[in-house]
């Protein structure tokens, strides 16, 4: 098991029973090891619709009992719902969910009273969890169902409702119609809660009882496919929807293709008057200049968003916001809304970016391809290649990494080499002034591609030549026997 990019994350057979039940336990002692004020001895458990997720849940919740935590249910909620109720609240959460990959995986997330854990937490949580005996684990596997508590899961609901039916004034969607791809996200009722708030009609689509993994950062061919039929048939402004555990945001303009994710953060960071925008190396190249502010860059995954927020706000360049190239938002303190305060949200949310861009459509009176085409960013788009070993992934880039001949050699059918940066996998820029940016997934087995250039075509061809070379590589190197 290993921490990814947000949480623990890791095949459903090996998560299920004993690993739950360790790294449950190894955050409860973590957070009486800091001290961390928990009124009640309170803490709150919240999971997807992955058919695992109500099992592990369960196991996490005997594990907390046991360790002397008192774990309140919060049923299938989001992610970013149950965060704020707990903030709010002043206790610690679990998230049992594996976000936007397949059902075969599962994953939980940790949040400490103040936010999401950062990864000086995770390396404490790993190392209670390693000195665990196999007697002292062999005890903790005691399945608890979270107590019935329909009060507290509403409670965390009504919160973050309100906190998404207070950011536009009252009829701000009026007039749109407004497609939501339900799916199997937990976000697939509140998504349509709010959006009729603000006025828009709104029409469901997709419900399943099936878990779907809508990954919103590499939209698959087939999603594509559902939106643009959709989006036609029911004569739509745009579909929006969420992945699992509606923390990415899923927003498609009048014809069905999807927005990148950075482009959606990027409104809602203009939206809010951010002074700070942080975010991960995989964002769109060309945000520096889309409007007054600094731009702090990381490495992929939330924590080191946050830990960048943190740093950006002790230094007085507040407010801040951070989100991902997958859309997630997160935002630090001191923004005010409608002469309201905003509480910070220290955790990616989809809420607020679908938001942000349908209030600026709404508001300039155009179609999303136009109010997306005016931000002139680069043409990117990403994909992976699934079920690719790790061990080929660091093979790979280890090789690349070597030395700058390794590099030309392997580019040589894409382009020449005209600079490289290092700070997650590696993102070369190449003298055409395209950009290629391979990195293994933080999550699962997979090898991820970035790709920048000036128009889609570009783009697309880009794509498909280094995911071809991936491919090409993986099956003629060494790594593969070894």
């Amino acid at each position: 098991m290993k921490f990814g990019t947000s949480g623990l994350r890791g095949l459903v057979v090996d998560l299920e029973g004993r690993i739950s039940a360790i790294y449950a336990t190894a955050f409860a002692r973590h957070m009486m090891e800091t001290g961390a004020a928990l009124p009640g001895n309170r803490i709150a458990v919240g999971r997807d619709f992955r058919p695992s997720s109500p099992g592990i849940a369960a196991t996490c919740v005997g594990a907390l009992q046991r360790a002397g935590l008192q774990p309140v249910d919060c049923g299938a909620i989001s992610t970013p719902a149950l965060a704020l109720f707990a903030r709010r609240s002043g206790i610690a959460a679990v998230m049992v969910t594996g976000s936007h990959i397949p059902a075969d995986r599962n994953g939980i997330k940790f949040y400490r009273p103040d936010g999401e854990i950062d990864k000086t937490d995770e390396g404490r949580i790993m190392a209670i969890a390693d000195a665990l005996t196999s007697d002292e684990a062999a005890g903790l596997v005691i399945d608890i169902s979270p107590a019935d508590a329909p009060d507290t899961k509403a409670l965390a609901e009504q919160l973050f409702l309100a906190r998404n039916t207070g950011l536009l004034a009252s009829s701000a969607l009026s007039g749109l119609r407004i497609g939501v791809y339900q799916h199997s996200t937990v976000a697939r009722e509140m998504l349509v809660d709010v959006l009729t708030s603000y006025g828009a009609k709104v029409v469901p689509l997709g419900h399943s009882d099936t878990f779907i993994p809508v990954d919103t950062e590499a939209v698959s061919e087939e999603t594509v496919r559902l939106l643009k039929g959709w989006a036609g048939e029911y004569e739509l402004d745009c579909i929006v929807s969420a992945d699992g555990d509606g923390d990415r945001p899923l927003v498609a303009d009048e014809r069905g293709m999807p927005l990148r994710g950075d482009l959606l953060g990027l409104i809602a960071a203009r939206f809010l008057g951010a002074k700070t925008l942080v975010t991960p190396v995989t964002s769109n190249s060309a945000i520096e200049t889309a409007g007054p502010f600094d731009v702090e860059r990381t490495r992929v995954g939330s924590p080191f968003v946050i830990a960048g927020m943190s740093e950006a706000e002790a230094a007085g360049k507040g407010p801040v916001v951070g989100f991902e190239a997958n859309g997630g938002t997160l935002v630090g303190a001191g923004f005010h809304v409608r002469d309201s305060s905003l509480d910070a949200l220290p955790t990616r949310d989809s809420f607020l970016p679908i938001l942000a861009v349908l209030q600026l459509a709404a508001e300039r009176g155009e179609p999303l391809s136009a109010v997306a085409a005016s931000f002139g960013l680069a043409h990117a788009l990403a994909d992976r290649i699934e079920n690719f070993p790790v061990t080929v992934s660091a093979a790979l880039m280890a090789q690349l990494q070597a030395s700058p001949q390794a590099l030309s050699a392997f580019l040589a059918p894409i382009g020449t080499v005209a600079g490289t940066t290092d700070i997650d996998g590696l993102r070369i820029s190449l003298s055409d002034g395209r950009i290629l940016h391979l990195r293994p997934s933080g999550n699962a087995p997979e090898m991820r591609c970035y790709v920048e250039a000036k128009n889609e075509a570009q783009a697309r061809a880009l794509l498909a030549q280094g995911l071809a070379r991936i491919e090409e590589w993986a099956k003629t190197s060494e790594a593969l026997t070894q």
